[in-house]
């Protein structure tokens, strides 16, 4: 197998001498192979995640990565990029933290530039109640070794010079301050695993729809594809609002919810915040991209829905609350708009467990929240297919919503994004 060049300054300098021509490209696009050790379906970043270290920290590189449509085509080029850790319950502190870390050194582990900005996420308090709910936050990170802590007004204005603090209807009382949090590129995020994996002599399979999961004696063995039967020894299921479906397929049913979450960005200005803002109580959330644009997040529809539109409602309350919050932008025209398609489950966290199926892995449920947990998701994910157990994943298995062993972020953090 023959390994892919290295990007670094040397190869882009070799290049340039010859006008970039003869780069090669960043992942193969093989046939499918008749069996695989490993199917993921789904190549989005939770699965090229998943196959990458299942690779990189157990040996396994027989696998196959399943797309029906493009790679990253989903919800990862779908978000807002917004990466914190900064969450009230263990289990949730544990795996987003693990993501952010990796985060951290993703660009030189990937040799991908993935563009992450280290900024600063702050989560503003703007009724008594997000004030002692984020005190509350701050004190259970402190003791997970979370970097968090609670700022004045004084300092939030400090932070972001843009927000008006004494809004007559949403004054700022304070934050919830994440110093190492902030965004990455998101489809530099997709293409850097994807070029890791296949690196790694692993197929990455684009426009190949899965249309049937095949089991016997109550064990997986393959998939059926739109380019053909593919058998396999493990499936790991990463397709996030579509995961209801792949569950019926393969015979078993999810406590998920698909809606449509939607975002917006603004016409390019001059930078004029260098942090990321999320204010829950008008669910807005806001950050400046490199190349100008206002990044704006609002609500998820409040509908079970498949569209990736979403509706104008959200769009119309989450401006006009930010509006008061951020006067400065009110006379931005709006560039593009779009929507993903998020699986919620009734305690806004995540699903990563085995199945009733033997040897089918399920990863789904993220909700609002999943680009921030990739580089952790992959983590555990690839542990618990890898070695049927992973101390990230124990307490997001699907027995909890039958014993009632609840990780409840919604109500804890305030908001699940």
């Amino acid at each position: 197998m023959r390994r892919m060049t290295r990007y670094s300054v040397f190869a882009v300098v070799r290049k340039a001498f010859r006008h970039h021509v003869g780069w090669e490209r960043a992942w193969n696009a093989p046939e499918p192979k008749k069996k695989y050790e490993v199917i993921i379906i789904g190549a989005g970043g939770h699965g090229l995640a998943t196959a990458y270290y299942l690779g990189k920290n157990f040996g396994i590189r027989n696998v196959a990565v399943l797309e029906k449509g493009w790679l990253g085509g989903g919800n990862t080029g779908r978000n807002t990029t917004i990466i914190r850790s900064n969450y009230l319950q263990d289990a949730s502190a544990a795996i987003y933290e693990r993501a952010r870390s990796l985060y951290e050194e993703l660009s030189q582990d990937l040799n991908y530039n993935v563009m992450f900005s280290p900024r600063g996420v702050m989560m503003l308090a703007q009724t008594q109640h997000e004030i002692r709910g984020y005190k509350r936050t701050a004190h259970a990170n402190a003791l997970q070794g979370v970097e968090t802590e609670f700022i004045d007004p004084l300092r939030v204005k400090e932070l972001c010079p843009i927000i008006h603090i004494s809004g007559p209807r949403y004054p700022i009382l304070g934050a919830l301050w994440q110093p190492r949090g902030g965004t990455a590129r998101h489809d530099a995020v997709a293409w850097g695993y994807a070029r890791a994996c296949s690196d790694m002599g692993m197929d990455v399979i684009q426009q190949c729809a899965v249309t049937g999961i095949r089991q016997e004696s109550g064990k997986v063995v393959g998939v059926d594809t739109s380019r053909g039967s593919i058998d396999c020894s493990k499936l790991g299921i990463v397709v996030a609002g579509h995961s209801g479906v792949l569950a019926e397929m393969a015979g078993f049913r999810l406590p998920v919810e698909s809606v449509a979450l939607q975002a917006l960005v603004s016409e390019p200005i001059k930078p004029c915040m260098d942090v990321v803002v999320m204010a829950n109580t008008v669910h807005g959330y806001m950050s400046q991209s490199d190349k100008g644009e206002l990044v704006i997040g609002g609500g998820a529809d409040g509908y079970i829905n498949y569209t990736q539109r979403g509706s104008f409602q959200h769009i119309e309350e989450t401006v006009r609350a930010l509006i008061e919050t951020f006067p400065i932008i009110s006379r931005l025209r709006m560039l593009r708009q779009w929507g993903g398609i998020v699986d919620m489950t009734g305690d806004r966290s995540p699903i990563l467990s085995r199945t009733p199926i033997e040897d089918i892995f399920i990863n789904c449920g993220w909700g609002t929240g999943g680009f921030k947990a990739i580089p952790g998701s992959g983590w555990g994910f690839a542990e618990l297919i890898a070695k049927g157990v992973s101390p990230l994943c124990d307490a997001f298995s699907l027995n909890r919503f039958r014993e009632g062993r609840f990780i409840d972020e919604s109500v804890a953090a305030g908001v699940a994004h």
